[in-house]
């Protein structure tokens, strides 16, 4: 997500923040389900009570994050009438955000905007950028799978994906190989190369593998050869694009342990639960 994206997008949802007698943030419901993108108030509402259940499964009271009220909005006629609102709490719209589609990039926002418990715009932006490595790395490691299945489905060995992927990240790497790049990064051990890439060359790596189970599938590739042949083609295409655009993936330096990303960003969620902010 770029930085003006991210800023713009902070300023409006601060915009719509109330602030209770006590101090405490809230969103208005009918707010928020503008913010998110949600056209129909039924269809949002069904999202609000699953929030309300796992609210409740995490120990917390319905009411002291989701408390109902009344909100008068104008016909067309010129006349009045009271509709369904709630005055929700940070924890109540990041339990909402939780259960929206994060390709959207409004839900994706919110999902990690109310998860930080700070305005601080740069720790907005870092939990995102960790956001998004997660998420292109879970995707790569989809792809893969998908992949693996595909090359023993076609060449009847499970042996044949290791060898395919390492020829990939060859041409990737520009003649530098997995074993080669994890000593270049300092991966040690059995540990993926994958989990200490950055966004970018993760990202570039799922698709060569996306165009790779395309064409293996497309053109009945059946022998190691031939899917290797494409798998290489592909990854040499991809870091072509990146070459164009000035970035050499063996150049660029390594990325937090995954895996440690992960048990921060879920250890930042489980706070987010315990003693959050009340409306009452």
């Amino acid at each position: 997500m770029k930085k003006e994206i991210i800023q713009s997008l902070t300023k409006t949802f601060e915009d719509y923040a109330n602030i209770t007698e006590n101090k405490v943030e809230f969103w208005f419901a009918r707010d928020l389900q503008h913010l998110l993108g949600y056209t129909k108030w039924d269809n949002f509402l069904k999202v609000i009570n699953k929030a309300k259940t796992s609210c409740e499964a995490s120990g917390n009271e319905i009411i002291d994050h989701f408390a109902e009220v009344g909100k008068m909005v104008q016909l067309g006629s010129g006349s009045k009438r009271e509709v369904q609102d709630f005055m929700l709490t940070r924890y109540a719209c990041y339990l909402i955000a939780q259960n929206g589609d994060p390709k959207k990039e409004a839900i994706a926002f919110a999902q990690n905007y109310f998860a930080v418990q700070t305005r601080k715009l740069e720790l907005i932006e870092q939990r995102i950028k960790d956001w998004e490595r997660l998420q292109a790395r879970t995707k790569l490691s989809l792809s893969e799978k998908e992949l693996s299945g595909l090359i023993y489905e076609q060449t009847g060995s499970d042996r044949n994906f290791a060898l395919i992927r390492s020829k990939g990240d060859t041409a990737l790497f520009g003649g530098k190989s997995t074993k080669q790049m994890k000593q270049i990064l300092g991966v040690t051990g059995s540990r993926p190369l994958a989990d200490f890439l950055p966004t970018i060359t993760i990202k570039a790596k799922d698709f060569a593998t996306e165009i790779t189970i395309f064409n293996t599938r497309e053109k009945s590739f059946s022998t190691e050869k031939s899917i290797s042949a494409e798998h290489i083609k592909n990854n040499k295409g991809v870091r072509k694009l990146l070459l164009e655009r000035g970035i050499k993936p063996e150049e660029l330096p390594p990325e937090e342990d995954i895996k440690k990303l992960e048990r921060r960003v879920k250890s930042e969620e489980k706070r987010l639960g315990k003693k959050p902010d009340k409306l009452s």
